[in-house]
């Protein structure tokens, strides 16, 4: 389940995506017109900005906006930076693998598995899908 703050880094991204690029828009802005909580969204702009996504300048002209095009990033990556891994289990995950504290024998584990199936569909479609795809009208 995508948490709450996935979801206001995905609001946030996508209004980023559809300023023009380099323009700043303020936490203000963002936070008024996606309907996020201001303290939160700043900090979920600086994880943002430390990853590489977001460019920021402070002061009275400042503001944020996206450090590559929108096509460039994916739901994926925005996810895993606030989420963490996309797997429901972490002996399943790719990026944070850990074994299971109960599991007798790994190899032959059918929740291990399954898990595994839902973290690389998981994986297959917001790894694929960019800021830029989430503008497209359908």
């Amino acid at each position: 389940m995508l948490s709450q703050r996935s979801k206001y880094a995905l609001r946030a991204m996508t209004m980023l995506a559809a300023s023009k690029p380099g323009d700043l828009v303020l936490v203000a802005d963002i936070a008024r017109q996606r309907k996020v909580p201001r303290k939160f969204l700043e900090l979920i702009l600086l994880d943002l900005k430390k990853r590489g996504l977001l460019h920021a300048k402070r002061g009275k002209n400042g503001g944020y906006c996206l450090a590559r095009p929108a096509n460039k990033i994916t739901f994926g990556e925005i996810v895993r930076i606030t989420d963490g891994p996309l797997a429901p289990l972490a002996c399943a995950s790719l990026t944070a693998y850990r074994k299971c504290d109960d599991c007798e024998d790994e190899k032959s584990c059918s929740i291990r598995r399954i898990m595994r199936s839902v973290r690389d569909a998981s994986a297959a479609i917001l790894d694929k899908q960019t800021l830029a795809d989430a503008l497209r009208k359908s």
